[in-house]
């Protein structure tokens, strides 16, 4: 799962003006990507490329019980609606933010072979939908656009910048699904990927900047959303 992880983020903000905003609910959405890329940055955590593992994806991904397990993506998520409650005031701003942190795990244990854990330890989970290309792929492009059109039809301002954001989610799938395969894993795998997270993020708070809740205008919120 790659931009399929931000279809939460737009469910959240389309539903509700007082969910945080796009960009910051696009950082919630990949922030467990965004840690597990900087700690295999460091050596914290770990994957490597195995041609073949599964029929999608040949990443490895052996180690990263701080950031791919249940336990580990609920800190985040906890750690993250913390954050959003001190900087809004705001429970309900915080509540979403924590949903679509803790989405990732879930969306991951759709694709992923068995390499998820609950707490680290040695049982694996992933029902393996990378294997079945005809079913992960349109699954993943019909969970985005549904999304999108949701928080595109619950919100109101100019139509070019989300399609310019749709537009480039699509071709970074595209180049992820098309484009050749990683030869190894390491650093400049690693900062390409948080490139492309940096990018969409970008644009999600530049979305956000342009739109505004139909819901907005007369409708009294405990506080502005971040």
């Amino acid at each position: 799962m790659f931009i399929g992880h931000f279809a939460p983020a737009f469910i959240a903000r389309g539903f509700t003006e007082e969910a945080p905003k796009l960009g910051t609910l696009f950082v919630a959405a990949q922030l467990v990507d965004w840690a597990f890329f900087t700690f295999a940055i460091f050596g914290m955590e770990h994957l490597r490329i195995v041609p073949g593992i599964t029929a999608m994806n040949p990443m490895d991904l052996y180690h990263m019980p701080y950031t791919h397990s249940l336990v580990g993506s609920a800190a985040w998520a906890v750690g993250f609606a913390v954050l959003i409650a001190l900087l809004t005031k705001n429970m309900v701003a915080a509540t979403w933010a924590a949903i679509v942190v803790m989405s990732h795990w879930l969306l991951d244990l759709l694709v992923h072979r068995p390499d998820l854990t609950i707490s680290g330890g040695e049982e694996k989970l992933g029902f393996g939908l990378w294997n079945y290309p005809a079913i992960a792929m349109p699954l993943e492009i019909g969970l985005v656009l549904l999304a999108f059109w949701f928080y595109v039809s619950r919100t109101k301002g100019p139509v070019a910048p989300p399609l310019v954001l749709i537009g480039v989610m699509l071709l970074f799938q595209a180049i992820d699904w098309f484009g050749p395969p990683p030869e190894e894993a390491g650093l400049g795998m690693y900062l390409l990927a948080l490139f492309a997270y940096a990018v969409m993020t970008g644009l999600a708070f530049w979305v956000g900047s342009t739109r505004w809740h139909r819901n907005e205008v007369g409708l009294g919120v405990a506080s502005k959303p971040i």
